[in-house]
């Protein structure tokens, strides 16, 4: 076996509000919300770059399936990263309204926090 990750899960609150946020701020491919027929199974798979996977799949289902209880949401927990080159290349302030966040917000939800009101 070779070692590595083909699938990062990222726990949110409001898995609608996150699937606008990736597909339609961000661009990332998807198929949408799948799973919805079974309890706890309702998640979205976005494509990366080199055959990996973002998964966004809701806090509470994470907590019924690993067992373990759902605890407060922390943003400090993991960042995602979007490297560029050039100022020119940064993530636009528009996405913003994908994360209902405000213009003040932006140095915090351009990270796609969800856990938090304004983001």
């Amino acid at each position: 076996m070779t070692p590595r990750i083909s699938v990062v899960t990222i726990g949110v609150n409001d898995l609608e509000r996150a699937l606008r946020f990736y597909r339609d701020g961000l661009g990332l491919r998807t198929e949408g919300i799948v799973g919805k027929e079974f309890e706890h199974g309702a998640v979205a798979f976005f494509d990366l770059h080199g055959g990996s996977k973002l998964a966004i799949w809701p806090r509470g289902s994470i907590s019924h399936d690993s067992g373990l209880p759902l605890s407060d949401p922390s943003p400090t927990e993991f960042t995602l990263g979007h490297n560029v080159s050039s100022k020119a290349e940064e993530l636009p302030r528009h996405l913003l309204k994908f994360s209902g966040g405000s213009d003040d917000d932006y140095a915090t939800c351009s990270a796609a926090t969800f856990t938090t009101p304004s983001c």
